[in-house]
């Protein structure tokens, strides 16, 4: 089957694509945004990139960094459009399938050219606040609701999604609910994993803004001094509002208090295998990705739970703790204080992760059931 991957360049899309390697598919991937980089991880796919800009030619970057106007009209002059290039390697490739990735960058963006091959079957991928979120929003949901009509199979990398979709317009085959990046090597990472007595990291991840909610685990955190004192403490992939509350709070004195930027998904899967607590915390998500490393490096989770998403497999004070309102800072408080005093059997609550969670996201076994749902859209073509 000749299957046409239509994504922005993301590390959760190389991740998925790379389990169709040695599959028998053809695989062709499009870079929406035009990064113009080759991406080994997916070397056994044709790669179309560098296809943004008719000419590259000297002094280009020159203008766009001193002439900002300038180099909008030279854009317009410069620039092939998306649309164009897609409908030309349809043509050129003739694919059985097109597959969308995240909704409103490479779904509603194509849907004029989908619509002039009726006979190409469309899957989408959503992952993240690809509709959670965005249906909130009148602008994007207008596209949203244009698109779903017009999918004919669905992947999610939550249940919650598939209802949302449902809701609004999606009349197609449902595939699964799968780990939007593909699953994990369980035996290389179990080497990183330490045993739960030698664990004193308390991990929180870093994310503030549109969705992120570090700010208000940190000011959680700083009323809990005390029962912080004998642990480790460390933010990654802070963004900059997070430094900025350090600096301006009591914690830029506590020893114990580490504030990393972004790290390599080795680095964060490494601290994971060396912490007693996780905690993210969001408004808006699908499955977090940093839920699922948490869980397969053995960290207890204490994670956000937007539209319920979380809780298909965090049981609040089992194997998790749920945070129903990421903006209420004493509930946090509450939530951690019990977590540190013993409220929380944490051992049990990784044990159960491990046994029945862990394998779940092996690798293998979602490889596995990727191509066999690949599979079911080829024999439907």
């Amino acid at each position: 089957m000749k299957i046409l991957m239509v994504s922005i360049f993301a590390p959760h899309f190389f991740n998925w694509t790379e389990q169709l390697r040695d599959s028998g598919h053809e695989v062709y991937w499009l870079d929406v945004f035009d990064s113009n980089t080759h991406v080994e991880k997916i070397d056994f796919a044709q790669q179309i990139i560098g296809w943004r800009y008719k000419k590259n030619f000297k002094g280009r970057y020159f203008i766009k960094n001193r002439a900002p106007k300038l180099n909008r009209i030279v854009n317009l002059l410069n620039e092939r459009k998306l649309t164009d290039v897609l409908e030309s390697k349809i043509k050129e490739i003739r694919p059985d399938v097109i597959h969308s990735f995240v909704i409103y960058l490479s779904g509603v963006p194509i849907l004029p050219v989908i619509e002039k091959f009726p006979e190409v079957k469309w899957i989408l991928s959503t992952w993240g606040s690809d509709l959670y979120y965005y249906r909130e929003q009148p602008k994007y949901l207008e596209g949203i609701k244009k698109v779903l009509p017009k999918i004919d199979y669905l992947f999610t990398d939550c249940k919650r999604d598939q209802e949302i979709a449902r809701e609004n317009g999606f009349q197609g085959k449902f595939m699964g609910v799968f780990p939007g990046g593909g699953g994990f090597e369980l035996e290389k990472l179990a080497e990183s994993s330490k045993p739960h007595e030698e664990r004193n990291i308390i991990l929180i991840k870093g994310y503030q803004g549109k969705h992120g909610k570090c700010v208000e685990v940190l000011k959680a955190v700083s009323g809990l001094r005390e029962e912080f004192t004998n642990y480790e403490i460390v933010v990654f992939g802070a963004a900059e509002e997070v430094f900025e509350f350090i600096d301006s709070s009591d914690l830029k004195h506590w020893n114990n208090l580490k504030c990393l930027e972004k790290l390599a998904r080795q680095e964060v899967l490494e601290l994971m295998g060396r912490s007693l607590l996780y905690i993210g915390n969001s408004s808006s998500d699908g499955m977090p990705n940093t839920l699922l490393e948490a869980i397969v490096m053995g960290a207890f989770p204490i994670q956000s739970n937007p539209g319920g998403a979380t809780a298909e497999l965090i049981e609040d004070g089992k194997n998790g703790v749920l945070i129903e309102d990421p903006t209420d800072v004493q509930e946090l408080k509450n939530i951690l204080k019990e977590a540190i005093n013993g409220s929380q059997d944490l051992k049990a609550g990784v044990a159960y992760n491990f046994e029945y969670i862990r394998p779940m996201l092996d690798r293998g076994r979602v490889r596995e059931q990727v191509l066999e749902k690949y599979k079911l859209i080829e024999s439907e073509i």
